[in-house]
């Protein structure tokens, strides 16, 4: 059989949907999995990133630098490493995962600012606007295209990564990967591993029309033609 004949077989069987450690409860824990690693890492990347972009010159650079050297650290073996000195607690499965979510957003809102044409900060500055109301007003609406760019990227690499969680005991759609390998049992391998995937699909479904909603169509084609 294929992988999608395993997925397929696995996903359409009633049993799989009821009872305790089913698809939907499965499905809900990995999402707050997700969720939450992302908002946290988004409450200090996206600042972060802005105030840097916006003081711009060689610390921009010098920023950027790191925060991709930054997405070298292994995620899992950071979570192995938390779980021996902090045991199995929240923070074991969320700190990895924001050090993952972080570098994109980070690097992402940095180089929409910086990015903002000199012309249009002199302008800003021209009608008498302050400098948190250059960065409110006027460079974070323009870099908003690169900021949810950093956003959707994040949140697919978390989505992705988030199995993990079951590597400490935890749930989630890794938890039907790591039972399955663990009793060779494929169909749940193959059907966890399919729904991670569709969920990665309705996520990148959900920023295109957060785009839409958020950034104006000049600023979108800008940013298609940059």
């Amino acid at each position: 059989m294929s992988f999608f004949s395993y997925a397929w077989d696995w996903v359409t069987t009633s049993a799989n949907w009821h009872g305790n450690d089913s698809i939907p409860q499965q499905l809900l824990a990995h999402i707050g999995y997700s969720v939450l690693p992302l908002l946290v890492a988004a409450l200090i990347a996206v600042p972060a990133g802005v105030a840097i972009g916006h003081r711009g010159g060689k610390i921009t650079i010098v920023v950027v630098n790191i925060a991709n050297a930054w997405r070298s650290i292994p995620t899992l073996g950071l979570l192995i490493l938390l779980a021996v000195f902090l045991g199995f607690s929240t923070l074991t499965w969320l700190l990895p995962l924001v050090v993952l979510a972080i570098p994109p957003i980070l690097v992402n809102a940095c180089a929409g600012v910086a990015g903002v044409d000199p012309d249009v900060r002199d302008a800003a500055k021209g009608v008498g606007m302050t400098t948190w109301q250059q960065v409110v007003q006027v460079e974070v609406p323009m870099a908003m295209p690169l900021i949810l760019v950093g956003l959707r990227t994040a949140a697919i690499f978390v989505v992705a990564t988030s199995t993990i969680a079951a590597y400490i005991g935890l749930g989630g759609l890794g938890r039907f990967i790591i039972d399955g390998l663990a009793s060779e049992q494929y169909g749940p391998v193959a059907g966890g591993a399919l729904l991670v995937v569709i969920l990665a699909i309705i996520v990148l479904a959900l920023f295109a029309g957060l785009s839409r909603l958020v950034v104006p169509a000049g600023l979108r084609k800008q940013a298609k033609t940059e």
